[in-house]
């Protein structure tokens, strides 16, 4: 039962943090900030904070849904593929697409890639949240 409320936590706060910052905060800062260079930079520092917060859900996660994925078959298990696909995007939107953006190294095709890769993981996370939150009704 714990395990379960857990896991649901960790699934909806790593969509609805998803859901708030990138589509909620980050184009607000845009258009109330002076500058897109200070909206820029704070929104830098939102999505690292971002990153982390979904890295801890996704660790959660998978230590979760292990248990159940190997016990039995199911959502727990699809869910997995989910969680790891988004982990991945999130990490790899923090190291590899982040600093050339910072750098403005090409900055519309590295802008377009990490907006494309958040929205993907924004979609593994409501995907995630909806097989774990289904399960639970049936």
């Amino acid at each position: 039962m714990l395990n379960a409320r857990i896991v649901t936590f960790a699934s909806a706060l790593w969509w609805g943090s998803l859901t708030a910052v990138g589509f909620m905060v980050v184009p607000l800062l845009f258009k109330f900030l002076p500058t897109p260079a200070l909206a820029g930079n704070m929104a830098a520092r939102l999505f690292t904070a971002q990153t982390w917060v979904a890295v801890a859900c996704g660790v959660v996660l998978l230590l979760s849904l292990k248990n159940q994925a190997t016990a039995q078959a199911g959502r727990a298990r699809s869910a997995l593929f989910f969680v790891v696909l988004g982990l991945l995007l999130a990490l790899l939107i923090e190291f590899a697409v982040a600093p050339r953006i910072v750098a403005r190294e090409n900055l519309r095709l590295w802008h377009g890639v990490g907006t494309l890769m958040y929205a993907v993981q924004w979609l593994c996370a409501a995907i995630v949240l909806w097989r774990l939150a289904d399960d639970k009704r049936g």
